[in-house]
């Protein structure tokens, strides 16, 4: 059961990342328009952190288990995480902010690196998302 939750998740999250792409360059060969690589990039990423932004709400309680016992409140962390994910998934659909989206991004993903590595050395069943521990 966690292999085909594991597979389905990887799975979901390269087509969101892959489909914007090749849907705009297959589009931009038959209109004779050019290719822009840059928002079939900002699309792909907006899709992928709202799909991540939505398994915040659905899997709550194992995504929670991420972070140390010692952490207080767990829960509203896993929430506030998934509502950050989705403004960063909007910010990437305005034009205007994706310089400043992508920063955002980034610092976001390095300040919780420490909660993937906790779950990695203490073997947490991270709902559909241990796919990320395996690299350690």
């Amino acid at each position: 059961m966690l292999n085909e939750m594991l597979m389905t998740a990887l799975i979901v999250m390269l087509v969101l990342i892959v489909a914007p792409y090749t849907m705009m360059r297959i589009l931009s060969a038959r209109m004779l328009r050019d290719f822009n690589s840059q928002c079939a990039a900002a699309i792909g990423l907006a899709l992928l952190f709202f799909f991540t932004s939505g398994r915040h709400f659905m899997l709550t309680e194992p995504m929670s288990h991420m972070l140390p016992p010692w952490v207080p409140a767990r829960v509203s962390i896993t929430h506030a995480t998934g509502i950050l994910e989705f403004a960063i998934a909007l910010g990437f659909l305005v034009r205007s902010s994706r310089q400043f989206t992508g920063l955002v991004a980034v610092a976001f993903l390095v300040l919780f690196f420490p909660a993937i590595i906790y779950a990695a050395f203490n073997y947490v069943p991270t709902g559909g998302h241990t796919w990320v521990l395996f690299i350690f």
